[in-house]
C-alpha cells in the first residue's frame, strides 16, 4: 500500500511539474511576442494546457474521491470557457484595431456590387485570369479559386 502512494505520490507532482512548465513558457511568450493577438494565444494555451496539467496533478495526488470529481469539473469548465473567451477578445482586438493591415490581411468577404473593378479597401484585388476562374494577389502571390471546390489552389504558373 505505501508503494502505491508513493507512485501516486510521483505522477501527481510530475503532472504538477509539467504545469509549472507550461506555465513558465507560457509567461515567457506573453512577454517575447510583440503583437497583442500572439500574445494572447501564448496565454491562453498555457493556461488551458497548464491549468489541466496542475488540476489532474491535484487529482491524482487526492486520490479518487468527490474532491477530485469537483476538480475534474472545474477543468472541464475551464477547457471550454478560456478558448471562447480568448476568441472573443482576439475578434474584439481584430474589429477595433486602427492599424489592421500592420500586422495581418484583412479580407473583405463581400463582393460590391461592382465586381472586381471596383477597389476594396484592406481587400485583395480580384482578377480574372485566361480560364476565367478569379484570382487573389496578395502579397506576390497568386491563388486561383475553383469554383466547384471550396479550397483554394496555385495556379500552374506560380509553381
Amino acid at each position: 500500500m505505501l508503494v502505491l502512494e508513493w507512485v501516486r505520490f510521483l505522477i501527481g507532482g510530475g503532472l504538477l511539474l509539467c504545469g509549472l512548465v507550461t506555465f513558465i513558457i507560457e509567461i515567457i511568450g506573453v512577454f517575447r511576442f510583440r503583437y497583442v493577438l500572439n500574445r494572447m494565444h501564448a496565454a491562453a494555451i498555457g493556461d488551458t494546457l497548464g491549468i489541466g496539467f496542475a488540476l489532474l496533478g491535484l487529482i491524482v495526488i487526492s486520490g479518487f474521491n468527490f474532491t477530485s470529481l469537483k476538480l475534474l469539473l472545474v477543468i472541464v469548465f475551464l477547457w471550454f470557457s478560456s478558448p471562447v473567451s480568448s476568441h472573443l477578445i482576439a475578434r474584439l482586438e481584430v474589429s477595433t484595431n486602427e492599424e489592421s493591415g500592420k500586422h495581418y490581411l484583412v479580407k473583405n468577404l463581400i463582393v460590391p456590387d461592382g465586381g472586381a473593378e471596383e477597389s476594396r479597401e484592406h481587400c485583395c484585388a480580384m482578377q480574372l485570369d485566361s480560364s476565367g476562374s478569379k484570382t487573389e494577389e496578395s502579397g506576390g502571390h497568386h491563388m486561383a479559386k475553383n469554383p466547384d471546390a471550396s479550397a483554394e489552389v496555385p495556379r500552374k504558373e506560380d509553381m
